[in-house]
């Protein structure tokens, strides 16, 4: 895996609306291996926070949690990144 992958991986695992499914399909990693990898990469103050939003009644990183009217993984609201930079329109 390289650090560009690693990256955004953990970006994913931080944005709450994108599910562990779809880090799973992009990337080949299940739930079990994107916690092992945030937990070697964050600090642990940072994973136990992650850990701790994840496991809220609030968190949508599950497909099985999510109410049906939510049918994107990315707000609309964000805006659109390329190469780790804000796109300018």
């Amino acid at each position: 895996m390289t650090d560009i992958e690693m990256d955004r991986i953990i970006e994913m695992a931080w944005e709450d609306r994108t599910p562990f499914e779809a880090i799973e399909v992009q990337f080949g990693l299940a739930e079990k291996d994107v916690i092992r990898l945030m937990r070697s990469e964050l600090k642990a103050s940072s994973f136990r926070l992650w850990r701790k939003r994840v496991n809220s009644g609030t968190s949508l990183k599950h497909l099985a949690k999510r109410p049906n009217s939510v049918t994107r993984f990315k707000s609309s609201r964000q805006k659109i990144i390329s190469n780790n930079k804000i796109s300018k329109r």
